[in-house]
């Protein structure tokens, strides 16, 4: 078939062309906006989820959303070696200029020039006082800093009150603020503590601001941690693969665009490969285009083009995370998939946890000599602890990749 239309998106946070099973979360969104814009009580959103189910792809259409609703919105992304206060400050400054595009004329530029001025304020205050030009960074803006506001250096009282005046900003233009944040979970410890206490205070303040975070399976519990409150601070979402009609929708509709179409035995041997992961989806309909010489796509079209889709994925998608690890982080991983064949049905979990006393064993070490590996993995994202003596891969089918690779 001509690989020229071939109408899947593996990519990485790239939007498929049928966006399926996520009508959900998409239609609970647009409630949660409408109920902000018209002054009622919302809880700001963390969606969470193994890597692959789309959650990046998801936030970005949420973003979309928000943007024909006329709010202005910001995206970053967190960062284990970078603070929250540059990147949030370039999320927020799109979002103001997004809000209030109205220039120096408009009736709201004394506001708008404030509100950027104390933003210029928050941005520059990790530089610390006497630092040179070149480390007195600011997101472009061109307003005059607001000395006392949002620069004492305590990042939570910084935060909040930055929050707190640009959804100020947007309550008087009769707006809405959206701050788009991925990979929630790599916030450090203070920076975690302080987004919890500026979405506490503009929640009960009643602002028009949310922040929509998205992150591992584990990300609850990491706010847990930080702010007892945050369970019922923010609304949790969980992004899960979908299932086998959302998982055939996101194969035949593109291809119905096209004027191709699947065999249902073909259909059934995709989602059989690919268990109904989005990003699998992708990978694994990109490849049996290409193979399939004509339609309908067959189930031996699929049988021909799974070695394809499969190195596809070992190199780009497994691949490149097994390499973060060390020697000694990669024999934990491959432990780990190991003991995960020979729990009994009892012991298994719909999340595919292990007991970490179990690969020590299997290792034939004892669990504090496995710690630090253990807390290097779990730092790299490659595993994450859902329960206290469990441990678990964030990435799906990546146990039975190492199994592949041994």
């Amino acid at each position: 078939m001509d690989p020229i239309q071939n109408p899947y998106a593996p990519g990485a946070g790239q939007r498929p062309p049928e966006l399926a099973g996520r009508d959900d979360q998409l239609r609970a969104f647009g409630i949660v906006l409408e109920r902000v814009s018209r002054g009622r009580p919302e809880r700001s959103l963390v969606l969470t989820g193994l890597r692959g189910v789309g959650k990046t792809v998801l936030l970005n259409a949420l973003r979309s959303d928000a943007v024909r609703r006329g709010w202005g919105t910001g995206k970053l992304e967190a960062r284990p070696d970078q603070g929250l206060r540059r990147p949030l400050s370039g999320a927020l400054h799109q979002a103001v200029r997004e809000l209030a595009p109205g220039g120096p004329e408009s009736a709201h530029a004394d506001s708008q020039q404030h509100v950027l001025g104390v933003l210029r304020s928050f941005a520059q205050r990790d530089a610390g006082a006497g630092a040179k030009l070149r480390d007195r960074w600011s997101p472009g803006i061109e307003a005059a800093p607001v000395r006392g506001r949002a620069d004492s250096g305590d990042i939570e009282i910084d935060l909040v009150e930055l929050l707190s005046d640009v959804g100020g900003l947007a309550a008087e233009l009769d707006r809405g603020v959206a701050v788009f944040l991925d990979e929630m979970q790599d916030l450090g410890p203070d920076d975690v503590s302080a987004l919890c206490a500026a979405c506490h205070e503009i929640s009960q303040a009643g602002l028009p601001l949310i922040v929509v975070g998205a992150g591992l399976p584990h990300l609850p519990a990491v706010l847990s941690a930080s702010k007892s409150y945050s369970e019922r601070l923010f609304s949790y979402q969980r992004i899960d693969r979908l299932g086998r009609e959302a998982a055939d929708l996101a194969l035949t509709a593109p291809a119905a665009e096209e004027g191709a179409a699947y065999q249902p035995d073909a259909l059934a041997a995709m989602y059989a490969a690919t268990g109904g992961y989005p990003y699998f989806i992708q990978a694994y309909g990109k490849a049996v285009w290409d193979r399939a010489p004509r339609s309908p796509i067959t189930a031996e079209d699929v049988a021909v083009a799974a070695p394809e889709a499969e190195e596809e994925l070992a190199v780009g998608f497994f691949g490149s995370r097994y390499e973060r690890a060390t020697p000694g982080e990669r024999e934990y991983l491959r432990a780990m998939g190991e003991v995960a064949l020979q729990l009994s049905e009892d012991e298994r979990d719909e999340i595919g946890s292990v007991p970490t006393a179990d690969v020590a064993a299997f290792l034939g070490r004892k669990p504090q000599s496995l710690s630090p590996a253990r807390d290097a993995l779990l730092k790299k994202g490659l595993i994450y602890s859902g329960e206290r003596g469990r441990i678990a891969f964030t990435v799906p089918h990546f146990g039975r990749y190492l199994r592949d690779q041994a």
